[in-house]
C-alpha cells in the first residue's frame, strides 16, 4: 500500500469518525509532493468545504516563525541570542524563584529555558494580575499584560530547565522593540514578505477563507465557544478565544497569534529544510534545527532546538521519525515535522482543538508516511 492510500485512510476514518471536522495534509520529500488533500469542513454548520486555501487559527504555529524572524535580524546584526530581555524589555524583570534577578536572555526565550511557564493559575489571578498567555482575548499591550509577572516569580532560574512556555511572546515584544514597529511587520519584513506567505499574519486576509473553529467532544468535536477551556483531563488547560483575531488592541502573541494557509507553512517549512533560502543564513538555520538545550530533560528522547522539539533518541521518543527529526504543532489543531535526513517535510492544519494537535490524528499521519 503506498503512502498516498495510507493517508486517505487515516484522513477519511477521523473524518468519518468526527473527530476532525476539516484538515489540510501535505507531504513533500526533496520538495516534491507526495501528498495533498484537503478534506472535510471549515465550516460545517454551513456545509462550506475546506479549501487548499483557507485560513486557520495557528496557534504555536506561529512560534517557529517568530523565531525565525528574531534568527533574521540576528543574522543582520540587530541583536544577539546572548542579549538580556531586560536590556531591550525594561518593563520584564521577572525574579528568579530565590527572589533574585533573572538573568533571561533571547536564547532561553528561543529554547523556553526562561524559567516562564504555560501556567493556567496566571489567567486566574485576581482582577488587574491576571496574565493572559496569548490565546485568550484581550485589550492589553504587551507591557501591560506581561509587566504583572514582574510580581510572580519564574519556575525555575533561566537556563537550568526546560519548560514550555509563552517565552515566544516576549520574545516577540522584544522583536517589536528592535524593529521599531509591530510585530506583524517585522515578521512580514524579514520572513512572510520575502517567502510570498501572503495570508499569514495577526490579521484575517480574507475573513471569508477563515475555518470556523472546533473542539473535541463526544461523539464529534462541537464548535468552539468564545472563550472556551479544555476540560481538565484534555492535556491543556488555558482558555481559548477565537474572536482575539479581530482584536486589534490585543497584543500581538509571538507564541500563538498568527493566521495563516497550509501552503504559507509548507513555504515556511521547506524553507528551513533547504537552509534558509534569502531569509536565513544556512549556518543559523542548522543552528536552530538542532537540540539548544544540552541534556536538560523535556519530552521524552527530544531536544529543543530554536524552531521545535529534536528527536534525539526514537526508540524513547516512540517514533519512526529518525534522530535529527525536528517537529512541533498548535492547539488550534496542526502538528508538523521536518525530517532531513530523507528529505520530508509533512504537516497536518485542521480546525480542531486539541485533536489534530495533541490526539491521535497527527501520530497516524506520522505512522502512515513511515509504514512500509
Amino acid at each position: 500500500m503506498g503512502i498516498e492510500r495510507r493517508l486517505n485512510q487515516v484522513i477519511d476514518r477521523f473524518l468519518e469518525s468526527g473527530k476532525i471536522t476539516g484538515t489540510v495534509v501535505l507531504a513533500y520529500q526533496h520538495g516534491k509532493p507526495l501528498f495533498r488533500r484537503a478534506a472535510g469542513y471549515a465550516d460545517r454548520e454551513a456545509g462550506k468545504p475546506v479549501e487548499f486555501d483557507t485560513i486557520f487559527r495557528m496557534a504555536s504555529l506561529t512560534k517557529p516563525i517568530v523565531a525565525a524572524t528574531a534568527l533574521a535580524m540576528a543574522d543582520r546584526e540587530l541583536l544577539s541570542l546572548s542579549d538580556r530581555t531586560a536590556d531591550y524589555l525594561p518593563w520584564f524583570q521577572p525574579k528568579a524563584p530565590d527572589g533574585k534577578a533573572a538573568e533571561m536572555s533571547i536564547h532561553h526565550l528561543l529554547t523556553h529555558t526562561s524559567g516562564l511557564v504555560y501556567d493556567v493559575a496566571l489567567e486566574h489571578l485576581p482582577e488587574g494580575q491576571a496574565i493572559t498567555c496569548g490565546l485568550l482575548n484581550t485589550d492589553l499591550d504587551y507591557e501591560a499584560n506581561f509587566g504583572r509577572h514582574n510580581a510572580v516569580p519564574l519556575a525555575f532560574k533561566p537556563g537550568t530547565q526546560w519548560a514550555y512556555s509563552f517565552a515566544t511572546d516576549i520574545l516577540g515584544a522584544v522583536i517589536a522593540k528592535v524593529h521599531g514597529r509591530s510585530l506583524e511587520d517585522a515578521v512580514a519584513t524579514y520572513i512572510a514578505g520575502p517567502l510570498g506567505m501572503a495570508d499569514s499574519g495577526f490579521h484575517v486576509t480574507d475573513i471569508a477563507r477563515l475555518a470556523a473553529p472546533y473542539a473535541d467532544s463526544q461523539p464529534t468535536a462541537v464548535r468552539m465557544t468564545d472563550p472556551y477551556f479544555a476540560p481538565g483531563d484534555a492535556g491543556w488547560t488555558l482558555g481559548f478565544s477565537p474572536s482575539r483575531i479581530f482584536n486589534p488592541k490585543a497584543f500581538q502573541s509571538g507564541g500563538a497569534g498568527m493566521v495563516g494557509t497550509a501552503d504559507d507553512f509548507l513555504v515556511f517549512l521547506e524553507t528551513l529544510r533547504t537552509g534558509g533560502g534569502t531569509v536565513l543564513k544556512p549556518e543559523t538555520v542548522q543552528l536552530g534545527l538542532s537540540n539548544r538545550i544540552g541534556s536538560l530533560a523535556s519530552d521524552p528522547g527530544c531536544g529543543f532546538g530554536y524552531f521545535g522539539a529534536v528527536v534525539n533518541n526514537p526508540a524513547e521518543a516512540l517514533t519512526p521519525q529518525p534522530s535529527g527529526t525536528v517537529r512541533w504543532g498548535g492547539v488550534y489543531g496542526h502538528s508538523w515535522f521536518i525530517d532531513q535526513t530523507n528529505g520530508l517535510t509533512v504537516f497536518n492544519m485542521s480546525n480542531n482543538a486539541l485533536e489534530g494537535c495533541m490526539g491521535e490524528f497527527p501520530g497516524k499521519i506520522v505512522e502512515a508516511v513511515y509504514a512500509q
